[in-house]
């Protein structure tokens, strides 16, 4: 990677993506795109263009006009909201995703797409759940991640497009809002605690679900794609992971620093459906494998490291 395209630059991920990636290639090297421009550092300390992903042309035209050789396609509804919408989600999430795999394949250019546990369905083994298993997704977004899987494999063997991606659990940042996610009350229980001294969970008491914190999420995906292609076996859709646990365990160990915080249960059906769908916890012993993928933070560090930079931050 020397120039890098990437799409949904003012996402969840797109945005610390956006300023990691220029701290380590360049201000000037990190193109960030997205639908609209905020005032925020991703889309202020390099270039930014406007770039609706649904508009194939305008990706190449970019493309082109930046000479890059890497595009970074993070565009995409999130699961809750996708359930809310789900035609536009297919859309938005398919249509957009072939227009950057076209673009990457016409211009001869590495690719990199984030899949998700949500990829995983009632169905897959639900503890240590393998790299390679059934998938059998019951939500619009998971459906969208497995086609987008098999789409990134096809464009590898197909067309020879050197096509990466990793499955991200849920992802836990103080930088960048709650946008839509299922697993976003990992988030919020931190703003919460600190603001308030107690939260109400929409996801019941006892649901486990992996987490990663970003800074080991963006590691991941830099790590991915410097690694070596002879030894990725499996290229796409690399289970990775840091931590499992359920809300009781995470509000212990905010007890730990707010010792008088509380939780309580407000169950959404719609996320907690989802929730139930996807595993305890997963293997990713495949990455650590072929890549050298290791999480450097546990559910104690992370927690440390929110609360510390959360309360400068509020």
């Amino acid at each position: 990677m020397k120039k890098i395209l990437i799409t949904g630059a003012l996402g969840q991920i797109g945005s610390e993506l956006t300023v990691k990636l220029r701290d380590i290639y360049g201000q000037d090297n990190v193109i960030a795109t997205d639908i609209r421009k905020t005032d925020s550092e991703a889309a202020n300390n390099g270039p930014f263009e406007i770039l609706d992903v649904m508009d194939a042309n305008k990706m190449v035209e970019l493309a082109n006009k930046y000479n890059v050789d890497t595009i970074m396609h993070m565009a995409a509804l999130l699961s809750a909201t996708a359930e809310t919408k789900p035609v536009f989600a297919w859309n938005l999430n398919m249509g957009g995703l072939m227009n950057a795999l076209e673009t990457a394949r016409e211009l001869n250019l590495q690719f990199f797409t984030p899949s998700s546990i949500g990829a995983f369905g009632p169905n897959t083994p639900k503890d240590s759940t393998p790299q390679d298993t059934i998938q059998r997704p019951t939500t619009m977004y998971g459906v969208n991640k497995v086609a987008g899987e098999l789409l990134a494999d096809y464009y590898f063997h197909r067309f020879g497009v050197d096509t990466r991606g990793v499955r991200f659990p849920g992802l836990i940042s103080y930088v960048t809002p709650p946008g839509g996610g299922t697993t976003d009350y990992a988030v919020e229980i931190y703003y919460e605690a600190i603001k308030n001294g107690k939260y109400s969970s929409y996801i019941d008491k006892g649901t486990y679900m992996d987490m990663m914190y970003m800074p080991d999420a963006l590691g991941a995906i830099i790590d991915l794609m410097e690694a070596d292609p002879s030894k990725l076996i499996h290229r796409n859709a690399f289970n990775v992971t840091a931590m499992t646990f359920e809300p009781e365990e995470l509000t212990a160990e905010i007890k730990k620093h707010i010792p008088g915080f509380e939780i309580s249960y407000n169950v959404d059906p719609v996320r907690q459906a989802i929730a139930d769908s996807w595993p305890n916890s997963i293997d990713a012993s495949a990455a650590a494998e072929e890549w050298g993928f290791k999480a450097k933070f546990d559910l104690s560090s992370m927690t440390a490291d929110m609360l510390e930079k959360l309360k400068a931050k509020l």
